[in-house]
């Protein structure tokens, strides 16, 4: 089997209506324009997405499935979907649909026209299909963190991204890091681009966050990725030969 150039890690909980739609979108923007798979991450779902996956691997030869045997989180399934893939560049989605696929060329493109001191392309959904109470509270949750880490990024909670892999398995890692990426490449000394994106409305299924847990699980987490760009160390290694 040849290696991918590019791996989709997608991680899914309870959205077995959705799983089909969104894996043909991603063959659809990606089959002959470069060499994919598919990595999707069941995180332990309590509907029948595991089936419905495992039966989509019949005419997807791309797709593969991972899942977790309990459920673990959106940034452990990320994390999980990335350590498997094979590809050297990942792209990750939210398993909801409300990221569209055909945006992933146009990270692509963005990656060709950066400098290799780019590790990190992130989605920015410049014209959100959210209800009114989760945007204020997403604007309000962004103009917070740009604040305090000084990330200049105007939208990390988008799940279209584009990174690559070596990077992102170098970054520490805890529950919700996913949220954080751009300041968490930058603190690694990486460079970050945020790439207008297209954000749909939500299919079927509900959203598994609400506003209050967002904000309360948001709050711990800012402090301790403050913590750890404070406490960051970077040096360029240098190996001597033996001569």
């Amino acid at each position: 089997m040849s290696v991918p150039e590019l791996s989709v890690v997608v991680p899914v909980f309870n959205e077995r209506d959705n799983v089909a739609p969104l894996v043909d979108e991603i063959v659809a923007a990606l089959r002959g324009r470069i060499a994919f798979e598919i990595v999707y991450v069941d995180d332990h779902s309590s509907d029948d997405s595991l089936a419905v996956l495992k039966a989509l691997q019949a005419r997807v030869p791309e797709l593969r499935v991972l899942h977790h045997v309990t459920q673990s989180g959106q940034s452990t399934a990320v994390r999980n979907g990335v350590k498997a893939a094979r590809g050297a560049w990942i792209a990750t989605l939210d398993g909801d649909g409300q990221n569209d696929p055909a945006d992933i060329p146009k990270l692509l493109d963005a990656r060709a026209q950066a400098d290799a001191g780019t590790k990190l392309f992130a989605g920015w959904r410049v014209n959100r299909q959210d209800s009114g109470s989760k945007r204020w509270a997403s604007k309000a949750a962004n103009a917070i963190r740009r604040r305090l880490l000084r990330d200049d990024t105007p939208d990390t909670g988008c799940g279209i991204k584009l990174f690559e892999r070596e990077a992102f398995l170098d970054l520490p890692y805890f529950d919700h890091m996913h949220r954080y990426l751009p300041a968490l490449m930058q603190r690694a000394g990486w460079k970050t681009v945020s790439v207008p994106v297209n954000h749909r409305a939500r299919g079927a299924g509900v959203s598994k966050y609400n506003n209050l847990n967002r904000a309360l699980v948001g709050i711990a987490d800012l402090r301790g990725v403050a913590w750890l760009i404070r406490r960051a160390k970077r040096t360029a290694v240098q190996e001597l030969s033996n001569d």
